[in-house]
């Protein structure tokens, strides 16, 4: 009896009519015997079930593919083990007489194809593992033998200190007080000081372009410098030769070099290698550093101005301020301007635009404008689609140049912010790189004098040069250009 008071299972009809497997073997249920019981078991409770299920006729097949036909139905094995297509067998033959399982718990199939193996199960002797001795040959000896890389040198953290102007610092910039006074100090976080107020001027608030008095006091907040370098370290001795090697011109107050393209002026968020902090290793033994007067764009190649001493520094950026300078650019632009001569004369005012900054023209009047003028003149024109540019800005305001060429509708080749014309193809041969030049610059020497530098075209500028068969020494119209 079953629990709960249940009788004997009662087979279903699939089962009393010996429908077949998935296989197409037929398989006919029957009680699973006790261990060491006869599977002919009295009939209990009279069920009809198991008379019709011992009256029900044998099932006979023929033999199938794989399947050993020496064997006859009564020496199949015991249930629970399989034969060659992985079907379980069932209890005893098919006339019910009852087998005892061996002694020994083996199955026959085993016997027959195991006569030798020994009747009775040892355990197996325990072999310890064999370990071979492996040669490993030395990791080969470099050739030369690479310098680990330096580490960043610490920040060391000043206290808030309050300075006076000095009269060579007089009507010097705040930012340019700062990285005069400081000249560790990155440019972002001077910004950064001076936009949180953090920096004082006589107790007040300033901004960066507000110009110092002297004798006014300026009061300093904590700052993070960098370490005094290393002296004579291997990377300050190639910065030195580097610099020594794209001077035009030094004298003991002034330097002007030739800006490679590509380098940056200044550092800035991601920006690690510039020309401000190469600067550093040209310190004189006073502690004097060359200082920035001006800025190029990164990419524009040419003449940039630099100040040896703070005396000079001074001299220079009331130069600049003045508009006393003049600088002379040249350019390689989409299409023929016309006229060939012409004066641009816009307000410019900045614009983000996914997460890089564009000068975009603005109104008169409008917030954050600047107004920017430039004189423009034709050199030599080619071929009626590109032409030779020769620019003269009066202003300095950013991308100044880049920016007014793509108004009047003739874009700087190779510019990657400002060229905007649609199915224009650059012709073969010419490199996709910034086509400016700071050519020539001119500016009275603060000691008294003139400084007249001219920088060569760049190796890319060079080569288009060289392509479209312009001549470098051909006059140049610009220098008619009005003064302002």
């Amino acid at each position: 009896m079953r629990r709960g008071g249940r009788g004997p299972r009662q087979p279903s009809g699939r089962q009393a009519a010996g429908r077949s497997d998935s296989r197409g073997r037929f398989q006919d249920r029957q009680e699973r015997p006790e261990r060491g019981e006869a599977l002919a078991r009295p009939k209990s409770h009279g069920s009809k079930a198991h008379a019709s299920k011992s009256a029900a006729p044998q099932k006979t097949y023929a033999p199938k593919r794989g399947y050993r036909s020496d064997r006859s139905p009564e020496s199949e094995k015991p249930r629970g083990s399989k034969d060659s297509f992985g079907s379980k067998r069932s209890y005893g033959s098919k006339s019910g007489e009852a087998r005892a399982p061996s002694s020994d718990g083996r199955s026959a199939r085993f016997k027959r194809r195991h006569p030798e193996a020994p009747r009775s199960r040892e355990p197996r002797e325990h072999r310890p593992p064999v370990f071979t001795e492996r040669k490993v040959s030395p990791p080969p000896i470099a050739a030369e033998h690479k310098p680990s890389p330096v580490p960043p040198l610490p920040q060391v953290a000043s206290g808030v200190q309050t300075v006076a102007v000095t009269p060579d610092e007089n009507g010097m910039r705040v930012d340019r007080f700062l990285e005069a006074r400081f000249p560790g100090l990155s440019f972002s976080h001077i910004q950064r000081v001076i936009r949180k107020g953090e920096l004082r001027v006589n107790g007040k608030r300033v901004d960066g372009k507000d110009r110092l008095a002297t004798g006014q006091a300026v009061r300093i907040p904590p700052l993070k410098l960098d370490a005094p370098k290393r002296v004579g370290s291997e990377a300050d001795e190639q910065t030195r030769t580097f610099l020594k090697s794209i001077i035009l011109h030094e004298d003991d107050d002034v330097l002007v070099i030739n800006k490679p393209m590509g380098l940056a002026v200044q550092g800035g968020s991601g920006t690690v290698k510039h020309v401000d902090g190469m600067l550093e290793v040209l310190k004189e033994r006073d502690g004097q550093r060359p200082r920035l007067v001006h800025r190029l764009d990164k990419d524009t190649a040419g003449c940039l101005l630099v100040a040896k001493t703070r005396f000079a520094a001074a001299a220079l950026a009331k130069t600049f301020r003045t508009r006393s300078a003049k600088k002379i650019y040249w350019a390689l632009v989409a299409g023929v301007p016309k006229p060939k001569q012409g004066r641009i004369s816009t307000f410019l005012a900045k614009e983000e635009r996914d997460d890089e900054s564009f000068m975009r023209i603005a109104k008169h009047g409008e917030e954050g404008a600047s107004h920017a003028i430039t004189y423009y003149a034709l050199v030599e024109p080619s071929a009626q689609k590109l032409a030779w540019l020769s620019l003269k800005p009066v202003t300095g305001r950013t991308h100044q140049l880049r920016a007014h060429m793509a108004h009047i509708g003739h874009p700087i080749v190779g510019d990657p912010k400002y060229f905007d014309k649609e199915n224009w193809e650059l012709p073969g041969g010419i490199q996709k790189k910034l086509h400016l030049l700071a050519r020539r610059i001119v500016v009275p020497h603060p000691r008294g004098g003139t400084i007249d530098v001219t920088a060569p075209l760049p190796l890319h500028m060079q080569q288009t040069w060289n392509l479209l068969g312009l001549d470098v020494k051909r006059y140049d119209p610009i220098v008619d250009a009005p003064e302002e």
